[in-house]
């Protein structure tokens, strides 16, 4: 072991109750809930690839399809390769967001420190709870009751003192689990998780620490600061941190902003669909994880792409509601609007999705029956 692990002081807050708030299946539940036939197949909420000539991106799918290795952000003509006698759903995000709604209310009778990730998502901290109730444990539990007894669909949920920790725990006994990890266990339950399961370690990562011999966080554990850093740059250190079982991140409830983008340069250019579904999902978990940070939501998304040939073109789509702060429903939209205008064949040196037309996620929004819809 190397020695400078010992001497770092690591500052580890133990005093907070956090709980991570994951539903499962959440958009693919609802259509189930909806139409309790759905539940007897392989369902992928998406559109029809062989009704868009192969075209769409999946925004989730039940738990039969994924067990055919079907996933959110994959191309909807992947999954039905993978898995043909799966039945497609077009996303109906303005449900989704009234049953999203229905849940926050939920949360809101325990806290108001509520961090949204997603609709289907939310990290609450509980430490001082509006019912008074000592145990976050149980308020987890009081909430997945709650939840099920007014939606009629499950969720699963983590419990730790750091939202790190809250988003491993509940992840780990997914679905309908209640997973804490208490600061005693920490080491424990870090050293046997397989990096793949540490934020952040994506597909490019996992190549770079099975090279530096990182299988697991306690391997990861095993390698200094200064080591990390070098390999990894300013993640290295936030890896460093996690894997001692520190993060100080708040609950964020309150902030400002006008607009909120991500974009990045690609060397070489991007020239598959497989290249491009990968690029537009990293730049909206970014997009939708900044959003959820700001407290926002927003009715326009706007795509931006620069191709080989420098040609750049912005295009955007406004909608009259605002869309749900997810990596899902941003990649959604991205790719929608890729799939009107876009060119994969002329290669794409640059991408960029950011929201605008932005508003506090405690707005409400009010759609007014002014016309009959169909």
């Amino acid at each position: 072991m190397d020695a400078s692990i010992e001497t770092v002081p690591i500052h580890v807050d133990t005093s907070r109750k956090i709980i991570h708030v994951d539903m499962d299946a959440f958009y693919a539940s609802i259509e189930e809930r909806e139409n309790p036939k759905l539940r007897e197949l392989p369902l992928v909420i998406a559109k029809d690839p062989r009704q868009t000539g192969g075209k769409g991106v999946v925004a989730t799918a039940n738990y039969l399809a994924r067990q055919s290795g079907v996933h959110s952000a994959m191309s909807a003509q992947k999954a039905l390769e993978l898995c043909p006698k799966a039945f497609f759903k077009t996303p109906n995000f303005t449900l989704y967001r009234q049953v999203s709604d229905q849940i926050h209310d939920i949360f809101h009778e325990y806290t108001e420190k509520i961090e949204p990730v997603a609709f289907d998502e939310a990290y609450l901290d509980v430490t001082q709870n509006k019912k008074k109730i000592e145990s976050a444990v149980e308020v987890a539990h009081r909430i997945q009751s709650e939840i099920f007894a007014k939606t009629q669909l499950t969720c699963s949920t983590g419990i730790s003192y750091n939202k790190f920790l809250a988003k491993l725990a509940s992840e780990y006994q997914k679905p309908v689990g209640v997973a804490v990890v208490l600061p005693e266990d920490v080491r424990e339950f870090l050293d046997q998780l397989p990096i793949e399961k540490f934020r952040g370690v994506g597909a490019k990562t996992i190549p770079k620490m099975h090279d530096l011999k990182i299988f697991s966080g306690h391997d990861l554990y095993l390698k200094s600061e200064l080591e990390l850093i070098h390999h990894f740059g300013r993640f290295g250190d936030v890896l460093f941190h996690h894997v001692r079982g520190s993060d100080d991140r708040a609950v964020e409830y309150q902030r400002e902003r006008k607009s909120i983008g991500k974009e990045s340069t690609y060397n070489p250019n991007l020239v598959s669909e497989d290249e491009l579904i990968q690029a537009l999902k990293e730049l909206a978990q970014k997009v939708s994880t900044t959003m959820a940070q700001k407290q926002k939501h927003g009715k326009t998304l706007v795509l931006k792409v620069r191709y080989a040939d420098f040609e750049t073109i912005t295009k955007r789509q406004t909608f009259t509601e605002y869309l749900d702060n997810s990596e899902e429903t941003y990649l959604f939209y991205a790719r929608q609007i890729f799939d009107e205008f876009g060119d994969i064949q002329r290669g794409i040196r640059l991408l960029g999705i950011t929201m605008t037309n932005l508003a506090g996620v405690n707005f409400q929004n009010l759609t007014l029956p002014l016309f009959n819809e169909k």
